[in-house]
């Protein structure tokens, strides 16, 4: 599959790069030749084969999410420790994305 200039542009503004002329050329041929590529595995015959997300046999393991209670010196250590408390929790700055 070849892609063009044009292509090759969209997908750098949505990668948010600034490209020059040197580098689309560039890219647009390398782009090209891994969609090629992934074309040929296209071809490969996966009718017997189970589709996997992994293959290391790794499992998620889930444990039941309980509240645990903490004693009173317990909770005046860990509020000790805090920069900044406001009515009795602790106080951290804003976390903007």
């Amino acid at each position: 599959m070849k892609l063009n200039q044009k292509q090759i542009q969209h997908i750098a503004n949505l990668a948010r790069l600034e490209l020059t002329e040197e580098e689309l050329k560039k890219y647009s041929n390398q782009l090209s030749d891994i969609l090629s590529y992934i074309n040929q595995l296209k071809e490969a015959d996966t009718t017997n084969v189970e589709p996997t997300a992994q293959v290391t046999g790794m499992e998620n393991i889930f444990r039941e999410d309980t509240v645990e209670e903490w004693d009173k010196d317990e909770i005046e250590v860990a509020l000790e420790q805090a920069g900044e408390l406001e009515d009795g929790q602790v106080k951290v700055g804003r976390v903007l994305a």
